[in-house]
């Protein structure tokens, strides 16, 4: 139960919640940013795969998409917005919760 009396489970965020893109949270959580194929590749999905779930966290504020070059290859690069940090922490808080 929570403060509110609520049970933890309705503090969990339906965003973070699917597994691809809680594991692509958790991953950006602990670096400022990180390049697309290193986050493909620590998160073990296809480019299309974290394409999509990317998307769904962009949308929803949760992540930062920048583009760019390093010499004349394309680069993207993501990473958590502050919502998305506060987002995380909180289902971490209501897994913890759950859990215990």
């Amino acid at each position: 139960m929570t403060a509110t009396g609520q049970h933890a489970r309705h503090q969990l965020d339906s965003v973070i919640h699917a597994p691809v893109r809680f594991s692509i949270a958790a991953a950006l959580a602990s670096v400022d940013e990180a390049d697309f194929a290193t986050l493909r590749d620590a998160v073990e999905v296809s480019d299309s795969v974290l394409s999509k779930q990317v998307t769904q966290l962009e949308e929803a504020g949760y992540v930062k998409v920048r583009k760019g070059y390093v010499g004349k290859r394309p680069r993207t690069w993501l990473a958590l917005t502050a919502a998305g940090r506060k987002a995380y922490a909180r289902h971490l808080t209501a897994l913890r919760a759950i859990a215990g």
